[in-house]
């Protein structure tokens, strides 16, 4: 069973030099604007690796990409600062890949989406966007060299460049973070999406290696101000973030294991990517084979201390099985086709997005028949496709 770590940030304080807790007290205004309920998970622990050689290059360039995706595990260190998030005077020099164009997106966003095609959290991500009805611009950033992404600080996907009503873009960089701070401009579209992601402040706090790193506060969150745009409870409102952060602490951990479960099928998956990425367009043949035998060996043995530092049982499956049951054991507690009820909310799109991500794996093929996800899965995937733009 996921554990939520989610706590009272004045639970903290006694934690808390105490310099720092004017610090936490300008945190706690901005907590206030939020819907209420619990605070954020802690932030979650680094695994290094150490790799040298320019073979070995390549395969954390690939590798430890994929790595990045799956790690967790809890800390409780100090808190020290929050920073705001980072603001371009202008769009990189890069090149979009594809645009999806909604012509009855009405929001006036301007998006563009730096992503890995089969990430789950840029899946997450992608799920959400399109189920909104909006149009997005897309960079499909290289595996290995990652040049497309050398202008920023965070060398993780995805990450959202939103244009500003300053004409400056703002740089979102958590997959839920993303999603709500969206979500909340959506609700009222006189926000401006740059002073949203203010609400959304990078914490820093010490791991355990003793290396300074961030995590997102109110990553779960959306942000009203004064106004009231969400009719529901706040028991429905926490009951989707609970969800949202067992997505992202809990089913996510579960697909690396499973997809590079053998040699095999870390091979069938990667060449599973490149098909739905179309990296055999976007990327010479040399480097388009480097992520394929490269990252399938990398993350085959990458999976192997994942399934350990998940506590996972040598069948892997039946761990995967059991999330799929529970996640859809609340949807019939409820008697709706989603958590949402007529329609998917948040939590649904969140595990549909991580879900999604492995589909045209043997991996998923083995959950439909060996679960109950198929027909919510392809309910939501139904209703996503529906409100989804052109892709051009």
């Amino acid at each position: 069973m996921a554990t939520f770590r989610l706590g009272a940030i004045a639970s903290i304080a006694t934690r808390i030099p105490h310099q720092n807790v004017a610090k936490l007290q300008r945190i706690n205004l901005v907590r206030r604007l939020a819907t209420g309920g619990a605070a954020p998970k802690k932030p979650t622990s680094t695994l290094g690796l150490a790799l040298k050689g320019m073979a070995v290059g390549a395969l954390v360039g690939t590798g430890w990409s994929g790595y990045s995706y799956f790690k967790g595990g809890p800390t409780d260190h100090m808190l020290h600062e929050h920073v705001g998030p980072k603001v371009l005077d202008k769009m990189p020099d890069v090149k979009i890949m594809r645009k999806v164009v909604n012509p009855k997106d009405d929001s006036g966003l301007d998006l563009v989406l730096f992503q890995f095609q089969t990430c789950p959290f840029c899946c997450k991500v992608r799920a959400f966007l399109d189920h909104s009805g909006l149009s997005y611009s897309v960079v499909e950033v290289d595996a290995v060299l990652r040049q497309d992404i050398r202008w920023s600080d965070s060398k993780k996907v995805p990450i959202l460049l939103a244009k500003t009503k300053t004409g400056k873009y703002v740089q979102l960089t958590d997959s839920s973070m993303i999603v709500s701070s969206i979500s909340s401009f959506l609700r009222d579209k006189k926000q401006d999406i740059g002073e949203l992601a203010k609400y959304y402040p990078s914490i820093s706090y010490e791991n355990d290696a003793g290396r300074k790193v961030f995590d997102i506060m109110n990553k779960y969150f959306l942000m009203f101000q004064e106004k009231k745009v969400d009719n529901r409870s706040k028991e429905e409102q926490e009951e989707e973030r609970k969800w949202r952060a067992w997505a992202d602490d809990h089913l996510v951990h579960l697909i690396s294991p499973n997809v590079y479960r053998t040699k095999d099928e870390a091979l069938e998956t990667f060449e599973w990517f490149s098909d739905v990425g179309e990296w055999n367009v976007h990327f010479p043949k040399w480097e388009r084979d480097l992520m394929v035998y490269v990252g399938a060996f990398a993350m085959w043995g990458i999976s192997k201390r994942l399934k350990k530092r998940h506590q996972l049982s040598d069948d892997v499956r039946t761990h995967i099985y059991d999330a799929c049951d529970r996640w859809i054991g609340e949807i019939e507690k409820k008697k709706t086709t989603f958590h949402g009820g007529s329609q998917p909310n948040l939590a649904d799109l969140a595990v549909f997005g991580v879900l999604n991500s492995m589909e045209g794996c043997q991996a998923f093929k083995d959950c439909l028949e060996n679960s109950k996800i198929g027909p919510w899965f392809y309910a939501v995937k139904e209703q996503v496709l529906r409100n989804r733009g052109n892709a051009l």
